[in-house]
Protein backbone atom coordinates (compact mmCIF):
# COMPACT_ATOMS: atom_id res chain seq x y z
CA UNK A 1 0.00 0.00 0.00
CA UNK A 2 3.18 2.19 0.61
CA UNK A 3 4.35 1.41 -2.38
CA UNK A 4 1.25 2.46 -4.28
CA UNK A 5 1.74 6.06 -2.43
CA UNK A 6 5.04 6.29 -3.06
CA UNK A 7 4.33 6.14 -7.01
CA UNK A 8 1.32 8.10 -7.41
CA UNK A 9 3.24 10.70 -5.37
CA UNK A 10 6.59 9.98 -7.86
CA UNK A 11 4.34 10.84 -10.78
CA UNK A 12 2.66 14.01 -9.52
CA UNK A 13 6.20 15.71 -9.16
CA UNK A 14 7.22 14.13 -12.38
CA UNK A 15 4.14 15.93 -14.14
CA UNK A 16 4.99 18.97 -12.51
CA UNK A 17 8.08 18.90 -13.40
CA UNK A 18 7.06 18.84 -17.00
CA UNK A 19 4.67 21.63 -17.10
CA UNK A 20 7.85 23.87 -15.55
CA UNK A 21 10.17 22.92 -17.95
CA UNK A 22 7.42 23.31 -20.80
CA UNK A 23 6.94 27.22 -19.27
CA UNK A 24 10.14 27.87 -19.14
CA UNK A 25 11.22 26.95 -22.70
CA UNK A 26 7.78 28.95 -23.88
CA UNK A 27 8.78 32.25 -21.54
CA UNK A 28 11.86 33.67 -23.86
CA UNK A 29 9.82 32.80 -26.90
CA UNK A 30 7.42 35.67 -25.79
CA UNK A 31 9.96 37.78 -25.27
CA UNK A 32 11.86 37.74 -28.43
CA UNK A 33 8.08 38.31 -30.33
CA UNK A 34 7.49 41.57 -28.50
CA UNK A 35 11.12 43.65 -28.95
CA UNK A 36 9.96 45.77 -32.05
CA UNK A 37 11.80 45.61 -35.55
CA UNK A 38 12.82 48.92 -36.95
CA UNK A 39 11.76 49.04 -40.68
CA UNK A 40 14.67 50.18 -43.03
CA UNK A 41 13.15 53.62 -45.33
CA UNK A 42 14.62 55.52 -47.43
CA UNK A 43 13.19 59.01 -47.10
CA UNK A 44 13.66 63.05 -48.59
CA UNK A 45 12.94 65.94 -47.77
CA UNK A 46 9.84 68.24 -49.29
CA UNK A 47 11.26 71.19 -51.21
CA UNK A 48 9.42 74.60 -51.93
CA UNK A 49 10.46 75.64 -55.11
CA UNK A 50 8.73 77.33 -58.51
CA UNK A 51 7.71 74.81 -60.89
CA UNK A 52 6.07 74.86 -64.68
CA UNK A 53 3.96 72.94 -66.17
CA UNK A 54 4.31 71.44 -69.41
CA UNK A 55 2.44 69.79 -72.03
CA UNK A 56 3.80 67.70 -74.67
CA UNK A 57 2.96 66.05 -78.42
CA UNK A 58 4.40 64.79 -81.33
CA UNK A 59 5.43 67.25 -83.88
CA UNK A 60 6.68 67.60 -87.70
CA UNK A 61 8.80 70.22 -88.85
CA UNK A 62 7.59 72.28 -91.48
CA UNK A 63 9.25 75.20 -93.90
CA UNK A 64 7.69 78.43 -94.12
CA UNK A 65 8.36 78.83 -97.68
CA UNK A 66 8.97 75.77 -100.07
CA UNK A 67 8.96 76.87 -103.53
CA UNK A 68 9.38 74.89 -106.18
CA UNK A 69 10.96 76.84 -108.80
CA UNK A 70 9.19 76.01 -112.38
CA UNK A 71 10.49 78.08 -116.18
CA UNK A 72 7.45 81.11 -117.11
CA UNK A 73 8.71 80.71 -120.61
CA UNK A 74 9.25 77.90 -123.48
CA UNK A 75 13.90 77.48 -123.86
CA UNK A 76 17.01 76.36 -123.64
CA UNK A 77 18.27 75.99 -119.85
CA UNK A 78 21.89 77.80 -120.47
CA UNK A 79 23.33 78.46 -117.53
CA UNK A 80 22.86 77.30 -113.74
CA UNK A 81 24.17 79.23 -110.80
CA UNK A 82 24.03 77.56 -107.72
CA UNK A 83 24.93 74.67 -106.51
CA UNK A 84 22.89 71.64 -105.00
CA UNK A 85 22.73 72.29 -100.77
CA UNK A 86 23.43 76.09 -101.54
CA UNK A 87 22.25 78.79 -99.37
CA UNK A 88 20.68 81.84 -101.52
CA UNK A 89 18.75 84.89 -100.70
CA UNK A 90 15.40 86.27 -102.21
CA UNK A 91 16.03 87.77 -105.51
CA UNK A 92 19.62 85.63 -105.99
CA UNK A 93 20.32 84.95 -109.87
CA UNK A 94 19.64 81.24 -110.13
CA UNK A 95 19.72 80.06 -113.72
CA UNK A 96 19.47 81.62 -117.15
CA UNK A 97 17.13 80.78 -120.22
CA UNK A 98 18.38 81.36 -123.98
CA UNK A 99 17.02 84.96 -124.38
CA UNK A 100 17.95 85.85 -127.93
CA UNK A 101 14.46 85.79 -129.54
CA UNK A 102 12.91 87.85 -126.78
CA UNK A 103 15.53 90.50 -127.41
CA UNK A 104 14.59 90.01 -130.79
CA UNK A 105 10.84 90.98 -130.21
CA UNK A 106 11.85 93.92 -128.10
CA UNK A 107 13.86 95.38 -130.36
CA UNK A 108 11.15 95.13 -133.20
CA UNK A 109 8.71 96.68 -130.42
CA UNK A 110 10.63 99.53 -129.66
CA UNK A 111 11.23 100.39 -133.65
CA UNK A 112 7.50 100.47 -134.05
CA UNK A 113 6.63 102.60 -131.02
CA UNK A 114 9.30 104.93 -132.79
CA UNK A 115 7.94 105.31 -136.45
CA UNK A 116 4.20 105.47 -134.45
CA UNK A 117 5.28 108.42 -132.31
CA UNK A 118 7.39 110.08 -134.96
CA UNK A 119 3.86 109.56 -137.30
CA UNK A 120 2.01 111.33 -134.38
CA UNK A 121 4.15 114.23 -134.29
CA UNK A 122 4.01 114.96 -137.31
CA UNK A 123 -0.43 114.54 -137.29
CA UNK A 124 -0.03 116.45 -134.34
CA UNK A 125 1.50 119.45 -136.19
CA UNK A 126 -0.91 119.34 -139.10
CA UNK A 127 -4.27 119.68 -136.22
CA UNK A 128 -2.49 122.14 -134.61
CA UNK A 129 -2.25 124.45 -138.13
CA UNK A 130 -5.92 123.34 -139.35
CA UNK A 131 -6.91 124.67 -136.12
CA UNK A 132 -5.37 128.11 -137.01
CA UNK A 133 -6.87 127.78 -140.28
CA UNK A 134 -10.15 126.93 -139.40
CA UNK A 135 -11.10 130.07 -137.43
CA UNK A 136 -11.12 132.11 -140.76
CA UNK A 137 -12.82 128.91 -142.78
CA UNK A 138 -9.07 128.37 -144.46
CA UNK A 139 -10.44 124.37 -144.01
CA UNK A 140 -13.53 123.00 -143.63
CA UNK A 141 -14.74 121.20 -140.44
CA UNK A 142 -14.45 117.91 -141.88
CA UNK A 143 -10.86 117.90 -142.44
CA UNK A 144 -10.13 119.95 -139.12
CA UNK A 145 -12.20 116.74 -137.64
CA UNK A 146 -10.19 114.20 -139.94
CA UNK A 147 -6.87 115.67 -138.73
CA UNK A 148 -8.03 115.42 -134.79
CA UNK A 149 -9.28 110.93 -135.76
CA UNK A 150 -6.35 110.63 -137.25
CA UNK A 151 -3.92 111.49 -134.20
CA UNK A 152 -6.11 109.76 -131.93
CA UNK A 153 -5.48 106.54 -133.47
CA UNK A 154 -1.92 107.37 -134.28
CA UNK A 155 -1.79 107.59 -130.06
CA UNK A 156 -3.70 104.66 -129.39
CA UNK A 157 -1.08 103.07 -132.05
CA UNK A 158 1.33 104.10 -130.07
CA UNK A 159 0.21 102.92 -126.78
CA UNK A 160 -0.27 99.55 -128.38
CA UNK A 161 3.77 99.57 -129.19
CA UNK A 162 4.16 100.72 -125.85
CA UNK A 163 2.47 97.79 -124.51
CA UNK A 164 3.90 95.26 -126.72
CA UNK A 165 7.08 96.83 -125.26
CA UNK A 166 6.32 96.47 -121.78
CA UNK A 167 5.34 92.59 -122.54
CA UNK A 168 8.57 91.67 -124.06
CA UNK A 169 9.95 92.93 -120.93
CA UNK A 170 8.35 90.83 -118.75
CA UNK A 171 9.44 87.86 -121.03
CA UNK A 172 12.86 88.66 -121.22
CA UNK A 173 12.82 88.74 -117.07
CA UNK A 174 11.65 85.17 -117.41
CA UNK A 175 14.73 84.33 -118.72
CA UNK A 176 16.32 85.03 -115.55
CA UNK A 177 14.89 82.97 -112.92
CA UNK A 178 15.21 84.49 -109.39
CA UNK A 179 15.20 82.83 -105.97
CA UNK A 180 11.35 83.91 -104.77
CA UNK A 181 12.69 82.80 -101.07
CA UNK A 182 15.85 83.05 -98.65
CA UNK A 183 16.14 79.09 -97.86
CA UNK A 184 18.26 76.08 -99.41
CA UNK A 185 18.68 74.84 -102.78
CA UNK A 186 17.37 71.10 -103.37
CA UNK A 187 18.53 68.44 -105.84
CA UNK A 188 18.16 69.73 -109.26
CA UNK A 189 16.46 67.50 -111.78
CA UNK A 190 17.53 69.29 -114.94
CA UNK A 191 21.00 70.09 -116.19
CA UNK A 192 22.29 72.57 -118.43
CA UNK A 193 21.76 72.52 -122.07
CA UNK A 194 17.90 70.97 -121.81
CA UNK A 195 14.68 72.16 -123.62
CA UNK A 196 12.44 74.00 -120.53
CA UNK A 197 8.87 74.08 -120.63
CA UNK A 198 6.10 76.11 -118.73
CA UNK A 199 4.20 72.67 -118.75
CA UNK A 200 6.93 71.05 -117.09
CA UNK A 201 6.00 70.06 -113.48
CA UNK A 202 8.68 68.82 -111.78
CA UNK A 203 10.70 72.08 -112.48
CA UNK A 204 14.12 72.86 -111.74
CA UNK A 205 14.57 72.24 -108.14
CA UNK A 206 13.35 73.25 -105.21
CA UNK A 207 14.12 76.41 -102.39
CA UNK A 208 12.99 75.74 -99.21
CA UNK A 209 13.45 78.31 -95.96
CA UNK A 210 14.97 77.08 -93.19
CA UNK A 211 15.77 79.72 -90.73
CA UNK A 212 13.04 80.83 -89.21
CA UNK A 213 11.16 77.27 -89.45
CA UNK A 214 7.96 75.74 -88.12
CA UNK A 215 6.81 72.71 -86.12
CA UNK A 216 3.40 71.59 -86.40
CA UNK A 217 2.00 69.48 -83.99
CA UNK A 218 -1.62 67.61 -81.98
CA UNK A 219 -2.97 68.01 -78.62
CA UNK A 220 -6.10 66.77 -76.98
CA UNK A 221 -9.08 69.12 -77.79
CA UNK A 222 -9.34 68.99 -73.76
CA UNK A 223 -5.78 71.52 -74.69
CA UNK A 224 -8.49 74.06 -76.70
CA UNK A 225 -8.87 76.97 -73.85
CA UNK A 226 -5.26 76.20 -72.45
CA UNK A 227 -3.93 77.10 -75.79
CA UNK A 228 -6.11 80.32 -76.38
CA UNK A 229 -5.00 81.37 -73.13
CA UNK A 230 -1.25 80.82 -74.29
CA UNK A 231 -1.09 82.67 -78.07
CA UNK A 232 -3.34 85.60 -76.29
CA UNK A 233 -0.26 85.98 -73.96
CA UNK A 234 1.61 89.08 -75.67
CA UNK A 235 4.90 87.19 -74.40
CA UNK A 236 4.18 84.20 -76.19
CA UNK A 237 4.28 80.15 -74.80
CA UNK A 238 7.83 79.06 -75.14
CA UNK A 239 7.72 75.68 -76.97
CA UNK A 240 10.93 73.56 -76.67
CA UNK A 241 11.42 70.64 -79.85
CA UNK A 242 13.31 67.35 -78.80
CA UNK A 243 14.40 64.50 -80.99
CA UNK A 244 14.73 60.90 -79.31
CA UNK A 245 12.59 62.29 -76.73
CA UNK A 246 9.82 60.11 -75.20
CA UNK A 247 6.24 62.14 -74.47
CA UNK A 248 7.47 63.53 -71.22
CA UNK A 249 9.98 65.43 -73.43
CA UNK A 250 12.63 64.61 -70.38
CA UNK A 251 14.74 63.04 -72.54
CA UNK A 252 16.43 63.47 -76.16
CA UNK A 253 18.55 66.01 -77.96
CA UNK A 254 16.82 69.74 -77.91
CA UNK A 255 16.85 70.94 -81.18
CA UNK A 256 15.51 74.62 -80.61
CA UNK A 257 12.96 77.04 -78.54
CA UNK A 258 10.18 79.01 -80.16
CA UNK A 259 7.02 80.15 -79.88
CA UNK A 260 2.92 79.53 -80.19
CA UNK A 261 2.04 80.95 -83.22
CA UNK A 262 -1.32 79.96 -84.87
CA UNK A 263 -4.27 77.26 -83.53
CA UNK A 264 -6.51 75.59 -86.35
CA UNK A 265 -10.06 76.48 -87.03
CA UNK A 266 -10.96 73.16 -86.49
CA UNK A 267 -11.41 70.51 -84.26
CA UNK A 268 -10.55 67.17 -86.11
CA UNK A 269 -13.85 65.06 -85.01
CA UNK A 270 -12.45 61.53 -85.64
CA UNK A 271 -9.29 61.76 -83.35
CA UNK A 272 -10.54 64.55 -80.83
CA UNK A 273 -7.45 66.56 -81.30
CA UNK A 274 -6.45 70.32 -82.09
CA UNK A 275 -3.84 71.46 -84.29
CA UNK A 276 -1.45 74.38 -83.86
CA UNK A 277 2.32 75.73 -85.06
CA UNK A 278 4.93 76.95 -83.33
CA UNK A 279 7.68 79.24 -85.18
CA UNK A 280 11.62 78.24 -84.17
CA UNK A 281 14.43 80.68 -84.98
CA UNK A 282 16.88 77.84 -86.76
CA UNK A 283 20.33 79.45 -86.85
CA UNK A 284 22.21 75.90 -86.78
CA UNK A 285 19.78 74.43 -88.93
CA UNK A 286 19.29 71.48 -86.32
CA UNK A 287 15.66 71.23 -87.19
CA UNK A 288 15.10 70.09 -90.84
CA UNK A 289 11.72 69.85 -92.82
CA UNK A 290 10.05 66.78 -92.26
CA UNK A 291 11.22 65.96 -89.09
CA UNK A 292 9.29 64.37 -86.59
CA UNK A 293 9.74 65.92 -82.76
CA UNK A 294 8.65 65.71 -79.33
CA UNK A 295 7.32 69.22 -78.26
CA UNK A 296 7.02 70.20 -75.41
CA UNK A 297 5.02 73.59 -74.11
CA UNK A 298 4.96 75.36 -70.71
CA UNK A 299 1.41 76.26 -69.55
CA UNK A 300 1.58 77.61 -66.17
CA UNK A 301 4.24 78.37 -63.39
CA UNK A 302 3.25 77.02 -59.50
CA UNK A 303 5.41 79.82 -57.12
CA UNK A 304 6.64 78.06 -53.81
CA UNK A 305 5.05 74.64 -55.43
CA UNK A 306 5.50 71.55 -52.61
CA UNK A 307 7.29 69.33 -54.42
CA UNK A 308 8.21 65.82 -53.91
CA UNK A 309 9.57 62.50 -55.92
CA UNK A 310 6.79 60.73 -57.75
CA UNK A 311 7.68 57.46 -55.08
CA UNK A 312 6.64 59.26 -52.19
CA UNK A 313 3.21 59.59 -52.65
CA UNK A 314 0.71 56.82 -52.10
CA UNK A 315 -2.78 56.01 -53.49
CA UNK A 316 -5.20 54.83 -51.09
CA UNK A 317 -9.09 54.26 -51.23
CA UNK A 318 -10.23 57.28 -51.72
CA UNK A 319 -7.39 59.90 -51.57
CA UNK A 320 -3.43 60.01 -51.66
CA UNK A 321 -1.46 60.12 -48.82
CA UNK A 322 2.00 59.87 -47.37
CA UNK A 323 4.11 58.51 -44.68
CA UNK A 324 5.84 61.14 -42.86
CA UNK A 325 8.90 60.28 -40.19
CA UNK A 326 8.49 61.84 -37.06
CA UNK A 327 11.31 60.63 -34.66
CA UNK A 328 11.99 56.89 -35.20
CA UNK A 329 8.19 56.49 -35.77
CA UNK A 330 5.98 57.57 -39.24
CA UNK A 331 2.35 58.70 -39.42
CA UNK A 332 -0.20 58.98 -42.51
CA UNK A 333 -0.65 62.06 -43.57
CA UNK A 334 -3.25 63.00 -46.05
CA UNK A 335 -2.20 65.36 -49.03
CA UNK A 336 -3.98 66.60 -52.39
CA UNK A 337 -2.51 65.97 -55.74
CA UNK A 338 -1.74 69.17 -57.64
CA UNK A 339 0.06 67.98 -60.76
CA UNK A 340 1.64 65.46 -61.95
CA UNK A 341 5.07 65.59 -63.56
CA UNK A 342 7.04 63.15 -64.98
CA UNK A 343 9.71 63.76 -62.32
CA UNK A 344 7.68 64.99 -59.90
CA UNK A 345 4.85 66.02 -58.07
CA UNK A 346 2.63 69.33 -56.37
CA UNK A 347 1.15 68.34 -53.28
CA UNK A 348 -0.76 70.14 -50.77
CA UNK A 349 -1.12 68.48 -46.93
CA UNK A 350 2.28 69.15 -45.66
CA UNK A 351 5.60 71.59 -44.70
CA UNK A 352 8.44 72.49 -46.43
CA UNK A 353 11.48 70.57 -45.03
CA UNK A 354 8.92 67.52 -43.84
CA UNK A 355 10.74 64.24 -44.07
CA UNK A 356 8.71 61.47 -45.75
CA UNK A 357 9.30 58.10 -46.72
CA UNK A 358 10.24 57.76 -50.75
CA UNK A 359 11.02 53.83 -50.12
CA UNK A 360 10.11 51.12 -48.47
CA UNK A 361 6.07 51.97 -48.09
CA UNK A 362 5.08 48.29 -48.62
CA UNK A 363 6.23 47.27 -44.57
CA UNK A 364 4.60 50.08 -42.98
CA UNK A 365 1.68 50.84 -41.01
CA UNK A 366 0.97 53.83 -38.66
CA UNK A 367 3.46 54.06 -35.77
CA UNK A 368 5.97 51.70 -37.58
CA UNK A 369 9.33 52.09 -36.52
CA UNK A 370 11.59 53.04 -38.91
CA UNK A 371 15.76 53.29 -39.98
CA UNK A 372 16.58 55.44 -42.36
CA UNK A 373 19.19 54.53 -44.88
CA UNK A 374 21.78 56.20 -46.24
CA UNK A 375 22.04 56.52 -50.45
CA UNK A 376 23.77 53.23 -51.76
CA UNK A 377 27.55 53.74 -52.80
CA UNK A 378 27.99 54.95 -56.18
CA UNK A 379 29.66 52.11 -58.00
CA UNK A 380 32.26 52.73 -60.22
CA UNK A 381 32.77 50.42 -62.87
CA UNK A 382 36.68 49.64 -64.32
CA UNK A 383 37.07 49.79 -68.17
CA UNK A 384 37.49 46.13 -69.50
CA UNK A 385 41.14 45.69 -70.78
CA UNK A 386 41.41 44.85 -74.26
Amino acid sequence: MRIQKNTALLATLLLVLIALGIWYLSKPATAKLAAPTAIPVRVVNVAEKDVPRFVSGIGSVLSLHSVVVRPQIDGVLTKLLVKEGQLVKTGDLLATIDDRTIRANLDQARAQLGESQAQLQVAMVNLKRYKLLSVDDGVSKQTYDQQQALVNQLKATAQGNQASIDAAQVQLSYTQIRSPVTGRVGIRTVDEGNFLRMTDTQGLFTVTQIDPIAVEFSLPQQMLPTLQGLINDPQHAQVKAYIGADTDGETGNLLGEGHLTLIDNQINSNTGTIRAKAEFNNPGQKLWPGLLVTVKIQTALDKDALVVPPTVVQRGLDQHFVYRVNGDKVEIVQVQMVYQGSGQDIIKGVKPGDVLVSDGQSRLKPGSTVQVLSEPPQVVQSEAKP
